[in-house]
């Protein structure tokens, strides 16, 4: 009997859910588990998902969410500081992964058409996998994550190319369609330019006023604008993420970006679901062997090569390994490209067999070095030094600087440290990663390193074990574990002071030892209370203080 759709989802859903249980219970990926219902749903057992196209535009859908709220959130600035490392991984990874990917073609026997699509097949991540993930864990924002984002970025764009250079190749007409790309991208980026910057700065705040309002329109214009760039020839993926970035500037953004993440989560429940599902038994074993090889290329040359070019470029040797294990695998853009190339009969069913189950293996496997990368890093940090070109060094005496003040983050109240670091006449040093504070931080001749809290490397080589006192005024709170947890072990004697945001957090924190933990609503309402107990209900004490406060703002503003 055929299912209706919605049967079909009912079914589907509830084998996620039920292997979802056991992951838990496991402690693994759920990402895995998706996968491994969508093979049991598929044609290798079950059979459920009888109507395609609509699993494959609920897929589409997923995609397209999860690349506008990662637009919503994209700091440019960062991607302008990451520019070298991001272009120089990219043509490492395109020499090495693409020859070793040849090779692996060419060693099972595929012809030189053959194995060279399934050498640009390895070359590409999934961006879906590694920025859910990132996402998930609260980590987009890190150094290694922007240029891993960065790097999915520039491999986005080559893909696209791609598909419209094997289209095109048919006919005869690649450079011609190359060109008008090119022209159609600048074109759409212009128009999405002016209207982020002008025309929705004005209209941002009639959208907000309704939030129902405000969501569909959201979902209106990521839609939209994907659907143009996709028309235009470009990825459904490129298009939700400029989409995104034409709003990034709106105050209203973070909104937006809360608001569609459960819309999200569900259609990329469903999209990995079809990922599973395309696999059945026969192909999966004829491509064992070599979807096994080329598997060991996206897992160990590729980070390899990552490691390599980053440590080349002096990022400490966690950075490069993290951002290395985000970009372990290959990616589903690479198995529609591969199809593409079947449907105009430039490949066999074999070489499609091939790269889907090498994405299947290489998502999953990825996912586990992604969950453990931190504790992979520390097992292996001894290795990973021939990847750790750096050292930071006195500019006068080249020597390690020796700080006893250490502030790490700087937007939220980072001025009033840094004027007390100065009255106690103490080496200090600010510790950030956000490319706009790093450019504050020059023009106030405020000493400074560019670099990420979490990065074990840079805190070993900033010699913190010498440091007296180290406040930390960023706002995640697995962030300011895990430095107390470190500081502490090098200098069990040290002053740790960091901010929580409730009360079970400022205690988990005071367990781990942290001397003092800021919790910004308390620190508030105490000092207003002991003003008024000092002062009353006086007027001119509330009028003196008003002044003072709105002098030092307009100081910071200036700043």
């Amino acid at each position: 009997m055929e299912l209706s759709i919605f049967a079909q989802l009912a079914a589907v859903l509830a084998v996620a859910a039920g292997v979802s249980v056991i992951m838990r219970l496991l402690r693994q990926p759920l990402i895995i588990g998706y996968i491994i219902s969508g093979i049991i749903c598929g044609p290798a057992a079950l059979n459920l998902l009888h109507d395609a196209a609509a699993f494959e535009s609920f897929s589409q859908i997923g995609i397209a969410l999860l690349l506008f709220i990662v637009g919503l959130g994209l700091n440019v600035g960062v991607i302008k500081r990451t520019g070298k490392p991001v272009l120089a991984i990219f043509v490492l990874n395109t020499l090495l992964v693409g020859s070793a990917g040849f090779m692996v073609g060419k060693l099972f026997g595929l012809n030189t058409q053959e194995a060279g699509l399934l050498a640009l097949g390895s070359l590409f991540s999934s961006t879906i996998v590694v920025i859910k993930h990132l996402v998930d864990s609260r980590e987009q924002d890190r150094l290694y994550a922007q240029v891993a984002i960065g790097v999915l970025l520039m491999e986005d764009l080559a893909a696209t190319l791609s598909l419209v250079f094997l289209t095109a190749s048919k006919n005869g007409a690649a450079a011609g369609q190359l060109y008008a790309l090119i022209g159609k991208g600048l074109l759409l980026a212009g128009v999405l330019t002016f209207v982020g910057w002008f025309v929705m700065n004005r209209l941002a705040k009639f959208f907000a006023a309704n939030q129902e309002f405000l969501f569909t329109f959201t979902l209106a214009w990521a839609f939209s604008v994907a659907a143009a760039f996709e028309l235009m020839g470009f990825s459904l993926e490129v298009g939700a993420l400029f989409a995104g970035v034409a709003l990034a500037s709106l105050p209203y953004a973070q909104e937006m970006s809360t608001r569609l993440k459960p819309l999200r989560d569900f259609f990329l429940l469903l999209f990995f679901i079809k990922l599973g599902s395309g696999m059945t038994l026969g192909g999966m074993q004829a491509a064992l062997m070599p979807a096994l090889a080329l598997s060991g290329v996206a897992l160990f040359i590729k980070p390899l090569s990552v490691s390599s070019g980053m440590g080349l470029l002096g990022f400490t040797k966690q950075t490069g390994f993290k951002a290395a294990a985000h970009l372990s695998q290959i990616s589903e853009f690479s198995v529609i490209m591969m199809a593409l190339a079947l449907s105009l009969g430039l490949v066999s069913d074999y070489v499609m067999s091939i790269l889907t189950l090498t994405t299947l293996l290489t998502i999953a496997a990825s996912s586990y070095l992604m969950k453990y990368d931190d504790k992979l890093f520390m097992r292996f940090s001894k290795i990973l030094n021939i990847f750790e070109k750096r050292n930071i060094v006195h500019a006068e005496h080249g020597q390690a600087p020796t700080y006893k003040l250490m502030l790490f983050g700087y937007r939220r109240g980072g001025h009033e440290f840094i004027e007390t670091f100065r009255h106690m006449r103490k080496k200090y040093v600010v510790v950030d990663y956000d490319p706009d504070v790093i450019d504050l931080l020059e023009r106030q001749h405020i000493t400074h390193i560019y670099g990420d809290a979490t990065d074990y490397g840079l805190l070993e080589e900033l010699n913190v074990a010498g440091v007296e006192t180290m406040v930390s005024i960023l706002p995640d709170h697995a962030t300011n574990l895990q430095l107390l947890k470190y500081y502490l072990k090098q200098n069990p004697k040290g002053i740790f002071i960091c901010h929580a945001t409730d009360y079970d957090q400022a205690a988990q924190l005071y367990d781990q030892g942290a001397s003092y933990v800021m919790l910004p609503h308390f620190i508030g309402s105490e000092k207003m209370s002991a003003f008024l107990r000092k002062n009353g209900t006086s007027r001119e004490a509330f009028e003196q203080y008003r002044k003072r406060h709105l002098q030092r703002l307009g100081n910071l503003a200036l700043g």
